[in-house]
């Protein structure tokens, strides 16, 4: 069974309540029906009443058993601007900044989440990932230990099986402390999305000190700090590609290692490095990739390709759902 049907299987075990903030948008309200005709999750989608309705209209979609919700006509509109107020005041946001925000769909969903209203969000077929991280950053903030949100794609390669590469997305240069918090919060993606024990290689064109450079550096230090943070995880850095995946070339490399060779979790230097990375496993390597999936943040959120398909959608709230059974 492919990795995805076992997560849409997973979600179904035990339904989770994720909302659509891009909710007049044509894919968005397909997947919506598919997604509750499914039973994957409970759905809210948030728009303008009558938009939303003639989206379904336009498409031949039903809209039964989806709750819409306008969030410039919601009760419920008031009390989150008193809520984000409350929550960013310090920062100079104005109680009439935050009763303009509140009634937008993108804060408006955030805020559900935040309250407990719903389990999570996914948005991105029409907002830019920067439109989504940035409210989500500032209302729901990173997980309790992880100073790092970043991003993990998960991979199921015909060769090696279901693997997560991180960060794929989110973070351009991470320092040393932030590539262990990148490290730490892949592993946790790994056991809850790819149903794996994670064995971490932090990745770089050095394998134990085999080259010099501050980039290798970088790579070993932040394999130090993530020890240190999850003593408990099998981690090990820094390895070139090779020395991750193969036996052979990881028993040669850092005999005794017992990442070396066996590696599912992938992490990256930099998002130069991730991106190519899990793009030429996708397209030379003929893996399926799914993301990216945000990691770290408390409650769990997910961008969307502004290319996706009806499928994508579903897939990314399926996968969204659960991280919040998690």
């Amino acid at each position: 069974m492919a990795v995805i049907d076992i997560i849409k299987a997973q979600a179904k075990r035990d339904v989770k309540h994720i909302v659509l903030p891009e909710g007049d948008e044509k894919r968005n309200i397909q997947a919506a029906a598919k997604i509750v005709e499914q039973g994957i999750a409970r759905l809210t989608v948030l728009g303008d009443t009558e938009k939303v309705r003639a989206v379904a209209a336009e498409t031949g979609t039903k809209l039964d058993g989806i709750e819409i919700i306008d969030p410039a006509k919601s009760e419920k509109t008031a009390e989150y601007a008193h809520l984000l107020y409350e929550l960013r005041k310090a920062k100079g946001m104005t109680e009439e900044e935050a009763a303009k925000k509140a009634a937008d769909p993108m804060y408006y969903g955030i805020l559900m989440v935040k309250s407990g209203d719903a389990d999570g969000l996914v948005s991105g077929a029409v907002h830019s990932t920067a439109d989504m991280l940035r409210p989500a950053l500032q209302v729901i903030k990173s997980k309790p230990g992880i100073k790092t949100v970043s991003s993990c794609f998960l991979i199921e390669s015909p060769i090696y099986g279901v693997m997560v590469f991180s960060d794929c997305a989110v973070n351009i240069d991470p320092g040393a402390e932030e590539l262990a918090n990148i490290a730490v919060a892949a592993a946790e993606s790994a056991r809850t999305l790819g149903g794996i024990e994670p064995k971490v290689a932090m990745l770089s064109f050095s394998t134990k000190g085999s080259a010099k450079h501050d980039n290798v550096t970088k790579v070993q230090e932040a394999t130090r700090i993530a020890k240190e943070m999850a003593p408990e995880l099998k981690l090990d850095g820094e390895l070139q590609l090779d020395a991750a995946l193969v036996p052979a070339v990881g028993e040669l490399k850092a005999p005794g290692s017992e990442v070396a060779g066996h590696a599912n979790v992938l992490v990256f230097p930099d998002l130069e490095a991730g991106n190519i990375g899990y793009k030429l496993a996708q397209r030379f390597g003929s893996s399926e990739a799914y993301g990216p999936i945000l990691q770290g943040i408390a409650k769990p959120c997910n961008d969307l390709s502004r290319g996706c398909s009806v499928d994508d959608i579903v897939a990314t709230v399926a996968i969204t759902a659960v991280q919040a059974q998690a």
